[in-house]
């Protein structure tokens, strides 16, 4: 249990333990030091006084000669009754309580006779519960101090871990002019762990940097060709062709079609950095749903699929033409591969939109999984190798838009995207 608390509480325990198990014992010692050396110390001063009274004293005929706080009883002795209360103590020294009154009590048996020396001790029990009461408040004083150091010692110690824990969760770290993190540090475990921080950002960075770059290249050297098919694809469609070329054809230019918006989003992805902000745009939601709707019909009426727009709310905002379409159409693909029969409904509300489809839905646990890379549904449909949906979040990560999954009744799912228009 200890193991899982923060290392700051886990110092300040470790103090505390160490110094109320420290001072525990050394006022325990003391406490039975005490008890200890009163206990010898009274037993040979009260054997002492006995002995002189009953060689010196008693053998003249004189009264016993003790102060006035020590008083001498014997079991034989008329002019020396013993008292009831005394009468069953054992043999020896003994420390007699009786509420406010406390005595020394020494016994001697000498064959049938009984002698008992009784010292009052009331001053020197309130010196010694003084004594205890000392001892018990530097031991809770003690354990206290050692709190408050602890406390102090703790933010001391890991300020410099915090500031480096700080230091490696900003997102400037990640820029290729940050400064090394050692370079701040002293040659420490601290200063270690710097370096090794620097280390591993630094093959970050590098790694980072080459998707970016090849990303970049790729993306930019596939736009040349794709023009190139789609500037073909529009002779073609110029030219008489049997209906069945002019179908293929058709395909043709709607592969890339796809394929150059895809390169379009894949390079503004890859020319921005962590600490860009979103895409600004002009582009406004019921613009991007026509284009997207006139491209997408036809798919969805080919399939023989009932596909609908349906307006819940008016919105104003601006987005990104390139980034909303890119999100729409996938979304509105993901549907068409996933829905066999029934309908595709693209629904535009304030600042969002839902495509709802009545195809085989997505179970709740796979929901979350359905937004990452590679990862595909059990009933595999198209070609595709799962990337739309993690291009989808990726962008909407970026753009600081949401983007969920919820069933709908009776089957099928409902893909909700939830937008923050630009200067918002």
């Amino acid at each position: 249990m200890l193991a899982k608390q923060p290392l700051a509480r886990r110092i300040v325990i470790a103090f505390t333990l160490m110094t109320l198990m420290v001072s525990g014992t050394f006022a325990l010692g003391i406490v039975g030091v005490v008890h200890f050396i009163e206990e010898q110390l009274v037993t040979e001063e009260l054997s002492r006084d006995l002995d002189i009274v009953l060689n010196e004293d008693l053998p003249k005929g004189r009264t016993p000669q003790l102060d006035t706080s020590t008083h001498f009883f014997a079991s034989h002795l008329a002019e020396h009754p013993m008292p009831e209360a005394f009468a069953g103590i054992g043999e020896g020294f003994t420390e007699l309580v009786r509420g406010d009154d406390a005595y020394y009590v020494y016994v001697r048996n000498v064959g049938a006779d009984r002698y008992v020396l009784v010292q009052e001790q009331h001053e020197f029990e309130a010196r010694e519960d003084a004594l205890f009461n000392v001892v018990l408040a530097g031991f809770l004083l003690s354990v206290l101090g050692a709190w408050a150091l602890g406390r102090l010692m703790a933010n001391r110690v890991l300020a410099p871990v915090s500031r480096l824990a700080n230091q490696v969760r900003h997102r400037d770290q990640l820029h290729p002019l940050a400064p090394p993190l050692a370079l701040q540090y002293p040659d420490d475990e601290v200063g270690h762990l710097a370096e090794a921080f620097d280390s591993t950002l630094g093959q970050l960075r590098q790694t980072l940097e080459r998707e970016r770059l090849f990303t970049s290249d790729v993306s930019h050297e596939l736009r040349t060709p794709l023009m190139v098919i789609l500037g073909a694809c529009e002779l073609l469609d110029q030219t008489e062709l049997p209906e069945k070329s002019r179908t293929q054809a058709q395909r043709i230019e709607r592969a890339a079609q796809e394929m150059h918006e895809l390169v379009q989003t894949f390079l503004m992805l890859a020319r921005t950095r962590p600490e860009q902000t979103a895409f600004a745009g002009t582009a406004s939601l019921s613009s991007v749903a026509q284009e997207q709707t006139e491209r997408w019909t036809p798919l969805f009426l080919e399939k023989g699929l009932t596909f609908n727009v349906v307006s819940e709310g008016e919105d104003s905002g601006e987005y990104n033409l390139t980034l909303l379409g890119s999100v729409m159409s996938n979304l509105l693909r993901n549907a068409l591969h996933y829905t066999d029969s029934g309908s595709v409904r693209l629904i535009l509300e304030n600042a969002g939109f839902r495509v709802e489809d009545t195809g085989m839905g997505i179970p709740l646990e796979q929901q979350e999984r359905m937004f990452q890379p590679f990862v595909r549904g059990s009933d595999s449909r198209g070609e595709g190798l799962g990337l739309g949906l993690s291009l989808v979040k990726r962008i909407c990560t970026h753009q600081g838009w949401s983007v969920g999954v919820a069933p709908c009744e009776p089957k099928g799912s409902c893909f909700q995207v939830r937008l923050k228009s630009d200067g918002v």
